[in-house]
């Protein structure tokens, strides 16, 4: 007695090697996502707006190492209208579970009959031996007809695969030759999450490896790969060329490319416009009026800390003392819980606050600071002080120029790497004095503390006067 024949075997389709379920999302779902992604929302955020599970957005995030595919991209061209869409094959789906016709149903889509025929026998679903059509199905399966793989160049180029790798994890060697291990030192992972273990090594990067290819060799053309392709080969999962561990060789140990708008959206939340240095009045950028200072904390060994305040007329200095609290050292620091190195925010205010109030009002009119956390209480300052605050634009240090020549000047004191806990108030007010009686030439040779003088003196006539 013969076998039975399977509808499914008219399909016209090859036994496929168990190839899974059908995914949550289409193609389209998938756009949206990493459009997403390219918004600056993270993969979870993404995964919400699209109408998948988070874990699923997670996992598309990581298997494609943070690069949208190239299918995803801006660049990439919309599919033809020769290929039938999701739409069109949910509207195939219903007409076909009503017994509709294949020439009417080409009739109705608007799409020829042996095109409607051949997408009823090649995408349909063969797992109850069956021809059933479902239009998610057949969508999964004319995604998977339509890849089309290339093989990755560093993958199928031996020499280059080599010279990329020496390049970046190579041994660090001395002049005579002798391979240096160095220490291995791992990720604290406290501010950019898990990353890989760092260690020495050649750590070229990706765009010094392309560039170099063409000194290295300039008749080669098979010796050609664009940094791009490395970042590749590096993030995403089975590209087949580069381990994923030579991350750890990269600058930043990155794991998974963050996209440049999450970046930009790691702005601080205490932070608003109106207290941006461009609104900072004209009187304090000329220097004409005094009372306009700018502050800075310079940190040394185990997160010590001494806080500094410049007053941008007079360049005349005063100190912080910011001690550790008494449990730093012995208990563990808990998430979000008190800066036990002592310049968390309140530790700054209250310093800012009980230093700057011995002046009078005059003298003390506006506060520039960078973005930094430790002034997340600026409102609370203003209203203990009266002092306005302005921040500086980010990574842009030379909007306190004063400031930084001033922490400049205090490092021949305070020299990096050395415990500024140790240091008592009486020190530090030794040290400013030391800055405030120096002569300055943009001072016409008088000092910090004469000109400051002079300006106190003013200031307690004014309020004489008015008295």
């Amino acid at each position: 007695m013969g076998m039975r024949k399977r509808r499914s075997n008219r399909s016209g389709r090859p036994p496929l090697v168990s190839p899974g379920r059908p995914p949550v999302a289409g193609r389209e779902e998938r756009r949206w996502f990493w459009a997403g992604i390219a918004a600056g929302l993270s993969s979870e955020d993404a995964a919400l707006e699209v109408g998948v599970p988070q874990a699923v957005g997670t996992r598309w995030f990581r298997k494609a190492g943070g690069m949208p595919p190239a299918m995803f991209e801006g660049s990439a061209k919309p599919l033809s209208g020769r290929y039938l869409s999701l739409a069109e094959r949910e509207e195939l789906a219903i007409l076909h579970a009503q017994g509709t016709g294949i020439r009417e149903m080409a009739r109705r889509v608007g799409r020829s009959a042996s095109t409607i025929s051949r997408e009823l026998r090649r995408n349909a679903t063969t797992r109850s031996g069956g021809l059933d059509y479902r239009a998610t199905v057949a969508q999964w399966h004319a995604e998977r007809a339509t890849r089309r793989p290339k093989p990755a160049k560093l993958a199928g180029n031996v020499a280059l695969r080599t010279y990329v790798q020496d390049r970046l994890a190579g041994v660090v060697v001395t002049l005579g030759g002798a391979a240096v291990a160095g220490p291995t030192v791992s990720w604290k992972g406290r501010w950019h999450g898990p990353r890989q273990d760092r260690r020495w090594a050649s750590a070229w990067s990706p765009e010094q490896i392309a560039h170099r290819l063409r000194l290295d060799f300039p008749d080669d053309e098979t010796m050609r790969i664009s940094h791009e392709a490395i970042y590749q080969s590096l993030y995403v999962q089975g590209r087949g060329a580069l381990r994923r561990e030579l991350t750890a060789c990269l600058r930043t140990g990155r794991a998974l490319r963050v996209p440049r708008a999450r970046t930009r959206g790691r702005g601080k939340s205490f932070i608003v416009p109106e207290i941006m240095i461009s609104e900072r009045p004209a009187e304090a950028a000329d220097r004409a009026v005094p009372g306009h200072w700018e502050g800075d904390l310079i940190l040394g060994l185990d997160s010590s800390a001494i806080g500094t305040l410049v007053e941008r007329t007079t360049r005349f200095t005063m100190l912080l003392h910011l001690p550790r609290m008494a449990e730093h050292g012995v208990a563990a620091r808990l998430k979000n819980g008190p800066a036990l190195a002592g310049h968390g925010a309140e530790a700054v205010r209250d310093g800012i606050a009980q230093t700057i109030t011995s002046l009078p009002e005059q003298l003390r009119r506006s506060l520039t600071w960078d973005q930094g956390a430790e002034m997340s209480q600026h409102a609370r300052l203003k209203i203990d002080t009266g002092l306005e605050v302005y921040f500086c634009d980010p990574h842009s240090p030379w909007q306190r120029g004063t400031n930084e020549n001033t922490n400049g000047l205090l490092r021949q004191y305070f020299p990096k790497g050395t415990d500024l806990s140790a240091h008592s108030t009486d020190a530090l007010e030794a040290v400013a004095l030391a800055l405030n009686t120096r002569p300055r030439r943009t001072l016409h040779w008088k000092t910090p503390a004469e000109a400051f003088d002079e300006h106190l003196r003013m200031a307690h006539m004014a309020v004489a006067t008015t008295g």
